[in-house]
Parts: C-alpha cells; structure tokens; sequence
C-alpha cells in the first residue's frame, strides 16, 4: 500500500490527511480512477506549464500545445498531479491559479509505459472556489514540512519530481506566461556555479577577421578572445516531436581589435552559460564551429569604427564539438588585447523627436508610469502557439516634459521586467522608435534590448557615459514629493491609438473570438450603433440591490455607483439586433462614459437622448479577460457639422 514520507520530527502527531487516504484508495482502486463522495478540498501550491508531446493533436485545437504540472495540498500532504488537457482553459483565464482553493471530482492514476514503476495522478475534474487566497495555505507554515506522497511498496513512483515534468519526453518547464524567460531552479543551479579560468597564450589565438578564410577552407580555427557587446533574449525553438531536451537558442555580438561577429548559444549551454555572460564580459572560446550566417534576423546597431562580419557566425554547441568557454576575470584582462570597449548611444528625449523610424537609441530616464504587464500572441498559426509580455512605461531624462514612451517587451530578464516600478532609475539598451500615423512617438523593444533598473546598475558598461553621468546630476535636483504626484501604476492604457478603420466581422465568430483570449491578451475593436439602455450590475464581491435598467428617458441619469458594473444594449445600425451582453462592460472607473478624450461627459440621459436623434456614437472596446474597457468616441463635426455639447 502506499506510504507517506515526512519531514516533520519523531513524536510528532500526524493529522489525518483526505488527499493522502484519496491518493492511497486511488492506487488501490482496480480502475485507476477515483470520485470521492465528498470533493477534495484542496490549495493550488504552483502551476508549471511544459510543451505537451502531441501539440494540437487534442480536441481543444492548437490550445493543447502546452501541458501543467499542478500541486496542491490540504494543509497536510502535497502532491503534484498533471491536469487533464480538457481543463487548459481553466489556467489560460487564471481561474485555476497559484493560492487558488479548489475543489478536486475526479482523478485517475497513469501508468506509463516507456518508464518501468512509473506513475502519475492526474486531475480529471475540478472546480474553482470563488474568492481570493485559500484558507488551506494560509495556515501552512512551511511546504517543505508536508507530507509527500511518493512510492507504494511496489515502487510505482508519483513522487514531486521537483526539477521536470511528470509526462514523459519534457525535462524542463517553462515560464508560465511566456518562453523567453528561464523558469525553474535547472537555470539557477548553475547561475551560482564558480567558473573556472583557463591559462592560455596571446601567440595562439586568432582574430575575428581571419574566421571567414578558416571556414573557407574547412579547417578548425584556433581560439578566440573576444568582449561581448550585446547580448539578446533568449528564443525557445521547442516542437511537439522535437527531439532536444533543452531547445534554446541565444545570439550575441562578439568583438575584438578586427570587427564585431554573431555568436550563437545552443540548447544545453544556454542552461549554464546565459546568464553569466554579460555585455562587457570577455571570453577565451575553444572548440567552437563556424556555419554561414542566418540572413533574416534582426541584428544589433553597432559602432562606426568597428567592422561587422555577416556572412558567418560562431556556434557553441553542447556536443560535436563541445565548445569550451572560459570567462576572464575584469583584473586579468590585459590592455595590449586591443578589446573594443562597450559603446552606447543614450539619446535625449528632446532628440528623439528628430530620429527616423526604426532607429536604435539606448536611453535613460526615472519612471513616472508603469502599466500593467500583457500579452500579445505572436503572428501567424505556428505550433507550438507563443505569447509575448510587455508593458508601457513612461520616463522622464530631465531634457523635455514630455516623456519617453516605452513599449518594453520581456528580455530574458525577469526580476529586472517586474521590478521597474516608479521612482527608479531605467536603462533600456537597442530600444528602436516608432512612429504610426496619428499618434506620438514611442519606443520599443529589439531582440537585443537590455533593461536595468535600481538595484542592477552596479558593474554596468554605462555608468561612465557622459549622459548617464548628466541624468544623475538632474535627479539630484528633483524633490521627491512633487514627482511622486506625476506617478502612476497600472490602470488601462490604451497607446497607440485605435486605426481609423476597423475589419468587419460577424458576431457570431466576434464571440467565438472574445472567449478564446487569455489572461492579459486583449483585442480592439469598434461597433456601431444606438444605445437603447444601460444596466447596472454589482460588482463582484459587492452585495448590493437587484441591478435595474435605465432606459432612454429624459431625466434619467447616467451617474451609478463606483462600485457598479454596467452594461450596454445597443441596436446595430445594420441588423438593429441587440448586441448580446457578454461584449459590453464597462470597468468601474468608466461608469461615466468618456467621449473625446475624457472632454464630453454625459450628466444626464436626455442628452443621451437627444444625442441618438442626430448621429450613431462609435463605441471602441479593448476586451481584457481581466476585464472588459468600454470607451466611447464621438466625431461630432463629420456627423452633425458642429459640436453642441459644452
């Protein structure tokens, strides 16, 4: 029968544990399967997302590319199971979530058959408690003194598995949000790991330039000195029936006395190497092979002076060569090497304005505003499906009241990218600019862009810029209680501005769309037609009186409760069918419609009224499956020729 393994000392009771007895009366159960008479109740401690093996193969669609790893407790005992793919929707909308309580119907045990005395349990069914943090976790002390199901006599083992999957085929997981930042302690064990420096001789070593002749000829070239000057995010190339246990891939731009050249970091070494290697960082490379260069990337702005290799790159394999990597203490590097110096291009925020689309500038400011963290998903219909994080930021350099505008995406990089946060001091490196017709300028982020933020400029390249030398000097001046009043977290921020244009689409496939988005993914659009009610609902946790519709009524007034959610009915110019109520909310704070730029307010429904006799608003909507945003746009001089509200 099964066991329990546990951490806590000889003589201590041992509280009776119902995911522990449900587990045992799984594994005894001859159909593997198990429905408790009474749901357990249980907390969600972490949720790991990997590739699943057969991606888009499910009923779900290209939603099944990923797989989770839950583990829950009771309070007692802790068990990591895997979650049927049938319920990834359940985590795509954060309903099932860390320090979520949940309420487990169904489990079944699976054998599996590539690995002898290997088993797993697997969630068949749950449901999600409504409310906030668990109760159940809130009274553990310490994970660590849980109870552990592991083993049974027989040695079938469902043990935690800490480090990998319980499915067969993945050895890590991912981020659960993105695949450009490293997740789990694979990665970390090896950040704190002490390098070894290797004596070498300055008489053996080639330069860049001499690379492309080695190649030529099909010979192996001797070692390489070189200082890293960029440094980029790391990609995930992962495929369902992709053989690699760790698919990772890194560039960076390597330089010595004779140019600049790309160099790759693959698979394996990405585990050890990435995030020792910084910019500034010099190497000793041994082993290494050469491959024509891969055209159709982007690549990093480099200095004038120094000439740039393109049609080959350095490769850094884990096997046939293994490369061989040696990191070179800063006292230790020696001055007749000739290694370029890092260079960068901080840009004023009063010359930004000048600079032509797609430029690169590196620049520095104190943060004033920082959004909320969202995703975007990549283009195309690829498998395995990736998403994209980013958040706008604002920064001030002192040069302009206005200032820079940051669409920063994350870097591989993510305590810098969640710990920026107003009143700290930003460095974001390769940002290139944007400029869309009817909006401002902004920045946004390359494959090569680097963040910093206070707390991890210490050692940095730029501190000895003159124009971070020039920032410093201004906050100086700066009084902290006037610049926190220009500060700003979170909130809806709508930037760039919606297109003049908008595709149609029908809303039957509309709602098919709008259920399909994930936590933190949004999408615009804009509908057409009379508002013939609005309705206030209680906001959730919000006890309040049965919600009541405002008609079209003269003296009807629009102002509710900031604690209402509202919802509009409109009647589609075309078809004058009620649009169905699952597409229009509005968040708490818009209650009040906002029409041009927060500039017309509507006070009272007969404006409203009168309003619907003259033109047809334009609604513009940013669905979020956080939330819903409604906001309303009116072009009052092409409908009517003037504008008659005040």
């Amino acid at each position: 029968m099964p066991r329990a393994e546990s951490a806590a000392p000889l003589g201590t009771p041992v509280l009776r544990s119902p995911l522990l007895s449900a587990l045992k009366e799984l594994a005894a159960s001859r159909t593997l399967r198990l429905e408790p008479d009474v749901p357990l109740r249980v907390a969600v401690v972490a949720v790991e997302r990997y590739l699943a093996p057969h991606a888009g193969a499910g009923p779900l669609g290209p939603g099944d590319s990923y797989a989770y790893d839950l583990t829950v407790t009771d309070g007692i005992s802790r068990v990591k199971c895997h979650l049927r793919p049938g319920l990834n929707r359940l985590v795509h909308t954060l309903s099932l979530r860390s320090g979520a309580e949940v309420r487990v119907s169904r489990l079944s045990l699976v054998h599996d058959e590539r690995r002898l005395h290997q088993s797993f349990v697997r969630v068949e069914d749950l449901e999600c408690c409504p409310g906030g943090e668990s109760a159940v976790l809130s009274s553990v002390g310490s994970l660590a003194a849980l109870l552990v199901w592991p083993a049974d006599d027989a040695g079938n083992s469902a043990s935690l598995q800490p480090d990998g999957p319980l499915r067969l085929g993945r050895k890590h997981y991912l981020s659960l949000w993105n695949n450009e930042d490293a997740y789990g302690p694979i990665w970390i064990r090896f950040t704190f790991r002490v390098c070894v420096f290797f004596l070498f001789t300055a008489s053996k070593i080639c330069l860049l330039s001499d690379l492309e002749a080695f190649f030529a000829r099909s010979k192996r070239p001797f070692p390489l000195l070189v200082r890293v000057m960029h440094k980029s995010r790391l990609r995930y190339y992962g495929k369902p029936n992709l053989a690699i246990d760790f698919p990772y891939q890194a560039y960076f731009e390597v330089a010595d006395q004779s140019g600049t050249m790309s160099m790759v970091l693959w698979n394996d070494l990405c585990l050890k190497w990435y995030q020792r290697l910084t910019v500034g960082a010099v190497l000793y490379l041994e082993q290494y092979s050469l491959k024509s260069s891969y055209q159709h990337r982007s690549r990093p702005q480099v200095s004038a002076h120094l000439v740039a290799f393109h049609s080959t790159e350095i490769c850094l394999n884990p096997h046939s060569p293994t490369a061989v990597l040696s990191i070179v203490p800063p006292q230790n590097v020696k001055p007749q090497w000739r290694l370029p110096d890092v260079t960068y291009r901080f840009t004023p925020r009063t010359e930004v304005e000048h600079l032509s689309s797609n430029q690169t500038v590196d620049v520095i400011g104190l943060v004033t505003f920082v959004g909320r963290v969202e995703r975007v998903r990549n283009r195309g219909n690829t498998i395995p499906e990736k998403y994209w994080t980013y958040r706008w930021v604002h920064a001030l350099d002192g040069t302009s009241d206005s200032p820079f505008i940051l669409e920063i995406f994350a870097s591989s990089q993510p305590e810098v990218f969640d710990s920026i946060c107003p009143m700290t001091y930003l460095v974001c490196t390769q940002m290139r600019v944007c400029r869309e017709p009817g909006s401002a300028l902004y920045l946004t982020s390359s494959a090569e862009t680097q963040i910093f933020t206070t707390g991890h400029h210490r050692k940095q390249p730029y501190l000895s810029d003159p124009q971070v030398k020039a920032f410093i000097q201004w906050t100086k001046t700066l009084k902290d209680k006037l610049m926190l009043r220009r500060t700003a977290v979170g909130g809806y921020y709508c930037y760039p501005p919606p297109p003049p244009s908008f595709t149609p689409i029908a809303l039957d496939d509309l709602k098919v769309e709008l259920e399909s988005l994930q936590y933190r993914e949004h999408k615009r659009l804009a509908i057409q037609g009379h508002i013939t009610a609005v309705r206030y609902h209680p906001w959730p946790g919000q006890i309040t009186e049965p919600s009541q519709v405002c008609t079209c009524s003269p003296h009807a007034s629009l102002h509710g409760s900031t604690n209402s959610l509202s919802r509009l009915v409109l009647l589609t110019k075309q078809t004058s069918i009620p649009i169905p109520p699952f597409l229009l909310c509005v968040y708490p704070s818009a209650v009040q419609l906002m029409a041009i730029e927060k500039k017309l307010r509507f006070k009272h429904m007969r404006f409203l009224n009168r309003l619907r006799l003259r033109f047809y608003p334009l609604i513009y909507l940013d669905f979020y499956s956080e939330y819903v945003l409604v906001r309303m746009i009116l072009d009052l001089t092409q409908r009517t020729g003037q504008s008659q509200l005040s």
